[in-house]
């Protein structure tokens, strides 16, 4: 049975956090729109933005190993952890301008301070962290960090981790203080709270069948409703941010954009603490080095996560694989993926990541007391009885042909959309959450560049440094830190975020 077409402005299918910031950010640009978004589950960040399925490090590279790469010359390069500093920063001040101007409240519910740490063993690698501290700590956007390789000094920072170490391997970490832990579960359900006070009609149980190009230049949405109902829906502009979903909907579009694309899944595995005691006893994000073969996605990290207004400990994560694209997705998923046009594309991508598909299945077979095994590397004395396996999100990987050859995999976020900017699409995965709002700023200036002139003075004014390096201008860069840790009341021991 079908109902009668319904007509809106704007149409975002998946109620995750890329969604609620696009959907935030043109209620602002544009309160007139009229804006639908549907969600197949029934709740808002149930999926990849789900405080359990994500792992909520505010991405600003201050930790993660992987953002800076060792050069054959033995030096560091740093543009990558400065190009993602820099989006979490319009991040940061987009949350603040929406705490500021009364649009949410609370931001301690979705957002705390936490050091950001990066901790290896052995003395090539100590070697390495090293003249990353040195090329790091000269940049203004990482200020205040400091590295530490002094026995004394680290069990001061990270007692759970070197008290009961036997090996006598060099140890060093570095660590910053005014790193964050985000719950981007507890971040989308607030915004799509707003929303709906902004009379955005958001329907939930309702999943998108099939779309087309209209006459017109629209896009008509053919969407099942909770009690099997089919409904049709057209607007101007479609946003599919369905995390590993999109990729489907991205090829029923028919955009010619969408061609030569496919995705590869990957599932993570956390370990939770269940002991008060231990959990309490480490306050930080630490962050390792991914091993040898292992996807960027897998380096391990020890983090404090404060999820249900409850101090945490989540150590991972641990891959797994499952053909699904989502976590309540089918185990087709996969397989359904495989299109005439990208087929060449997944064939050579295949061919060239044996080494991760062999390293996948090998994670997979993997026994708790492995795990634990490689959990003693972080905290030597860990009991296996103090640790419960939690299955984290399903994150599916974009391949794609790129100057680097067919079927390439690439590690980062990826937005597609149409030459007349009518229709986008979200894939990728981490930094992903973290950087919604550069994202999104992209989606805008991509598909209403016709606006973008007329909307500048908007988006600046929700976002200082829009369109500016902070590095370049220290100044800016302190007042964004003031405003920022001041709006979100990120204090902590006498500190501001600064």
């Amino acid at each position: 049975m079908s109902n009668g077409e319904t007509k809106t402005d704007v149409i975002l299918i998946g109620a995750g956090i890329m969604s609620a910031t696009l959907g935030t950010l043109l209620k602002e640009l544009v309160p007139e729109w009229q804006i639908t978004v549907f969600e197949k589950l029934d709740n808002a960040g149930e999926e990849s933005s789900n405080e359990w399925n994500n792992a909520g490090t505010g991405h600003a590279a201050l930790c993660e190993l992987n953002y800076t790469v060792e050069k054959p010359d033995g030096s560091i390069d740093i543009s990558k952890a400065i190009q993602i500093n820099e989006q979490f920063q319009l991040s940061m001040q987009f949350w603040s301008y929406l705490v500021n101007s009364k649009r949410i409240s609370n931001p301690q519910d979705f957002i705390m301070p936490l050091p950001h740490m990066s901790m290896v063993q052995g003395e090539q690698d100590v070697s390495f962290l090293k003249k990353r501290f040195e090329a790091m700590s000269n940049n203004p956007l990482f200020q205040g960090m400091e590295f530490s390789d002094d026995p004394a000094k680290l069990m001061e920072w990270i007692p759970l981790i070197i008290q009961d170490r036997l090996s006598n391997d060099p140890i060093a970490a570095t660590k910053i203080d005014n790193g964050t832990d985000v719950n981007f579960g507890a971040l989308t359900r607030i915004l799509f709270d707003h929303l709906k006070s902004k009379n955005v009609d958001i329907k939930y149980k309702h999943s998108v069948d099939k779309l087309k190009r209209t006459s017109d230049g629209a896009w008509e949405l053919k969407v099942r409703n909770g009690s099997g109902n089919i409904e049709r829906h057209t607007a101007k502009f479609v946003f599919i941010g369905g995390g590993g979903g999109s990729l489907h909907l991205l090829q029923k579009s028919g955009i010619p954009e969408g061609r030569h694309i496919g995705g590869f899944p990957v599932s993570g595995i956390f370990m939770v603490c269940n002991n008060p005691d231990v959990v309490a006893q480490h306050h930080a994000k630490v962050y390792g080095k991914a091993k040898v073969g292992a996807p960027p996605m897998s380096v391990p990290h020890l983090d404090t996560r404060f999820i249900e207004n409850k101090k945490s400990l989540l150590f991972g994560p641990f891959a797994g694989f499952s053909p699904k694209f989502l976590k309540t997705g089918s185990m087709f998923d996969l397989v359904t993926s495989v299109k005439p046009n990208n087929l060449v594309t997944m064939l050579s991508a295949g061919a060239k990541n044996m080494s991760l598909t062999k390293y996948l299945i090998e994670q997979v077979m993997l026994s708790k007391e492995k795990r634990m095994e490689e959990l003693r590397e972080f905290i030597p004395n860990a009991k296996s009885e103090d640790w419960d396996l939690v299955v984290a999100g399903q994150r599916v990987q974009v391949i794609k042909d790129t100057p680097a050859g067919k079927g390439t995999l690439q590690f980062g976020t990826e937005v597609i959309s149409a030459a007349d900017g009518s229709i986008a699409a979200l894939l990728g995965a981490s930094p992903g959450a973290s950087t919604a709002v550069h994202v999104m700023l992209e989606v805008v200036k991509k598909c209403f560049p016709q606006h973008v002139k007329e909307w500048e003075p908007k988006i600046k004014e929700m976002i200082p440094s829009y369109g500016v390096s902070l590095m370049q201008n220290p100044e800016l860069l302190q007042e964004v830190h003031a405003a920022t840790g001041e709006a979100l009341g990120l204090r902590e021991k006498g500190l501001v975020y600064s």
